[in-house]
């Protein structure tokens, strides 16, 4: 298995593009191979709910490291924020069994952060290498590949559901690809929610956006009842359809 294989979940909000990435990681880490598979959660949206969908808590995110080390330079000019940011990193991703979580948080505020987003660029590049999948919940404007905090993806899936505003977010999303400098090797849409016998129709809906459905996952009442009850989604039984239906997309990406 080649090491670093980067897999970017994005969309318009409200599609369920995080409950998808936590899907998708659970079900990688089920394969049959799954004590020889490492899995980095990487949580690019500022909402930050991909560790609530995994279970999990975190303590600090990368925007607060960057905020906290550009305050450090001002009063110190001669400081190495990128020997210090390597090791912030480093105590701040949370560590599970067979997977791993950063949380990018917040945008930045007012200034320059050129410099400082390079820096985490490379850091991230190095980071993926170790994993074998990298998952990335991505905002619906891919703000941090256009800021290229993460350079390469080797497969972005770009949620969309029965709305208008989801399949013009779809389009512009495969603009923002094809236009920044940031390697997509392969982009496919996943029509999510879709509620039974809707299938042709939203397939054909996106044909007139000239977009193609390469799967469809189909409304589960289960997922806003976890919501709900703050239950994890990737405690959802091994049967519910929104399960079944990302287990084909962990086979497809395998």
């Amino acid at each position: 298995m080649r090491k670093g294989k980067v897999i970017a979940v994005a969309g318009k909000g409200g599609t369920g593009k995080t409950a998808i990435a936590a899907l998708l990681i659970r079900e990688l880490l089920k394969s049959k191979e799954k004590e020889d598979i490492c899995v980095l959660a990487v949580d690019a949206d500022a909402d930050s709910n991909l560790p609530e969908s995994l279970g999990i808590s975190y303590d600090k995110t990368v925007g607060d490291i960057r905020e906290g080390l550009l305050e450090e330079k001002q009063q110190d000019t001669t400081l190495d924020i990128r020997v210090h940011f390597e090791g912030k990193i480093a105590e701040i991703v949370v560590e599970e069994e067979h997977y791993d979580l950063l949380v990018m948080g917040r945008p930045e505020g007012p200034g320059c952060y050129c410099p400082v987003n390079h820096i985490i660029r490379m850091i991230l590049d190095t980071l993926t290498k170790n994993y074998d999948y990298t998952i990335i919940d991505c905002e619906a404007g891919l703000e941090h590949l256009s800021r290229r905090t993460t350079r390469d993806v080797d497969l972005m899936l770009v949620i969309l559901d029965t709305t208008l505003k989801s399949m013009k977010t779809a389009l512009r999303l495969k603009r923002i690809a094809e236009e920044i400098t940031v390697d997509v090797k392969n982009l496919i849409n996943i029509a999510n929610k879709i509620p039974p016998g809707a299938d042709e129709m939203i397939r054909e809906e996106a044909k007139r956006y000239s977009l193609e459905i390469a799967d469809i996952i189909p409304f589960d009442p289960l997922i806003p009842e976890y919501d709900l009850k703050g239950i994890p989604i990737v405690d959802l039984p091994d049967d519910a359809p929104s399960v079944t239906a990302v287990r084909r997309i962990a086979e497809r990406i395998r």
